[in-house]
Order: C-alpha cells, then structure tokens, then sequence
C-alpha cells in the first residue's frame, strides 16, 4: 500500500476545508481529545477528518443499513480500531446519507473500506473479510503511515481499560502470531511461510487461507512500477507474468474490475495447456475481495463461460 495508490480513482478534493458544523458527531482537532475512536462522518464534517489524518490513519468503513456483509466486517473493524488506544480512527460513513463521500470514493460495492494518511488515500479492502485479515491489513496500515510521518496517538478514553480489554483478547495460534509479527516489520516472505505451514497443519484454516493471500499481493507488488509493467504488458499482451504484474498492481490500487478483466481476456486468449495459472490466480484474487462482491460474482460466471 501507499498514499498514492489511489490516486486518480479517487477524488476528496470537494471535501477540504468545508465549515465544520457547531456541534453534532463532528470530528475533533487534531490536537485536542476525541471523545471516540469510532466516529460517524458525513458530507458536512469530513474536511476534520481529513486534517485528522494528518495525526493518525484515518479508517473510512463505508456501509449500509441494508448492506449484510457491511454487519459482519464493521463490528471487526471497530474492535480492532478500539484496542489501537488511538493509534488509528474509523470514520463510518453511510452512502445513503453521504452521497458526496460516496460518489468521492467511487463506492461502487459496499462494504469497501479506504484509509486516510495525511489526506491521501490507501486501499485497504472490499468485502466482508475475517478479523485475523482485518488485524494484518491494520497492521500493514500502521507501518505505512509511520513510514509517511502519521505516526501519532489521539488522547481518548482510559488508556487502563484499553489495556485490560486488550489483555483479555484471545491469543492468536502461534503462526498466525507469527505471520502477524512479520507483516508488521514489512517480512512478507516470513509471513508467506508462517502462513503456509498453518495451511499444512490445517488446510481449511480460513484466516490462514485470507491472510497468505494478502500476503503474498503485499509481497508481490513490493519493487514493481506501474508505468513499467503497464509498458511490458502491452508490449506482451500472451507474457502471463507481465499480465499478473499489472493485475497484481490494479488490485492493490482499487482497480477490481481492471484486474479482472485483464486476466480473464488473458485466460481467453491463451491455448489451453497455459490457462491453469490464470485460473488459479484469479482464484486467488477471488478470495482477497469477497465471494459476495458483485465484481467477484459477474467474473466467476465469465470465467465459467470461458471454460465450459
């Protein structure tokens, strides 16, 4: 992830400097207590969370009331928000109330969260996803944020309290432990392996099976420059590798559909002895955004089209 990953694809311009409203679920400034970690932001006050995230990463969960998957991952999101002690702040934002927000952050499915550092956004996921993933991307979040210089904590609640109900979380397996630890000091590969020997010892392990998945999009996308790879791409539209690079690079941008798309004209493309690869890549992919994504949903039927 970076601040300019999603640049381009989306624009918050509108939503700076706007009056801030008297009173009423607005934001605080950045150097003054926040009453909570967890806000709720609107078309109206999302300029201070902007200027938050110059502080803190900024979570954006934007959701529904009608959205199912938003009920599943928002709860998660606030949990590990809440045991950061106000090393990151959620702002929920409900697209049927904020049209603007919606619209500025191209919410083409919902539940799709996005971070903030320094004003500049990072995608974060689409989807309803499990915690240990929800714990992995945060973690990733906050290095990228101290790398960027957001490396601050927001005076809020009672940092005891914080501590004890961070204490009575349940500990994690010990390489799920292990490949958080590693996500954390920027060591893919440790946390590719640590992931893989939790599969061996148990291959339906749908944490391990999420969490090696973004893992290996970290690692992989780690060194690659988007003009280049969409330069050898063109000058190899049948190059698989040259393919997933840029696939790889459009999915971690927010680009679902053009990563998609890519590979699926590849796979069409392709004799039928070199097409397992493709397949089994956008497998993968499938899983990183979620089998309910409309996006996930509509490629499914057009890869099964393509093999039958």
């Amino acid at each position: 992830m970076s601040p300019a990953a999603l640049r381009g694809a989306v624009d918050l311009s509108s939503l700076r400097n706007r009056p801030s409203p008297p009173a009423g679920g607005a934001a605080a400034p950045a150097t003054a207590p926040v009453a909570d970690v967890v806000v709720d932001a609107t078309d109206e006050n999302f300029g201070q969370v902007l200027e938050l995230s110059r502080t803190v990463p900024v979570v954006v969960d934007l959701w529904a009331e009608w959205c199912g998957p938003c009920k599943q991952l928002s709860p998660i999101i606030e949990k590990v928000t809440r045991e950061l002690g106000g090393r990151v702040l959620l702002a929920k934002v409900d697209v049927d109330a904020n049209p603007q927000l919606a619209q500025s952050f191209r919410a083409q499915s919902i539940p799709m969260v996005v971070a903030l550092i320094a004003g500049q956004p990072v995608p974060m996921f689409t989807g309803a996803v499990p915690e240990q993933q929800v714990r992995e991307v945060f973690a990733q979040l906050l290095q990228v944020a101290a790398q960027n210089g957001v490396s601050g904590t927001l005076p809020v609640g009672d940092a005891e309290t914080g501590e004890a109900e961070a204490a009575a979380e349940p500990e994690l397996p010990p390489l799920h432990a292990e490949a958080f630890a590693a996500i954390e000091r920027g060591d893919y590969r440790a946390a590719i392996t640590a992931y893989e020997k939790a599969l061996a010892e148990n291959p339906r392990d749908e944490d391990a099976i999420a969490g090696l998945g973004q893992v290996r999009l970290l690692d992989r996308v780690q060194g690659l420059d988007l003009q280049t790879a969409r330069a050898a791409a063109a000058a190899a539209p049948l190059d698989v590798q040259a393919q997933f690079d840029v696939a790889d690079l459009d999915l971690a941008g927010g680009h679902v559909d053009d990563a998609f798309g890519r590979l699926l004209d590849l796979f069409a493309q392709l004799p039928s002895d070199r097409r397992t690869p493709v397949r089994e890549r956008l497998i993968e992919l499938f899983g990183l955004i979620g089998a309910s994504d409309p996006r996930v949903i509509a490629a499914r039927n057009r890869l099964s089209s393509l093999l039958f």
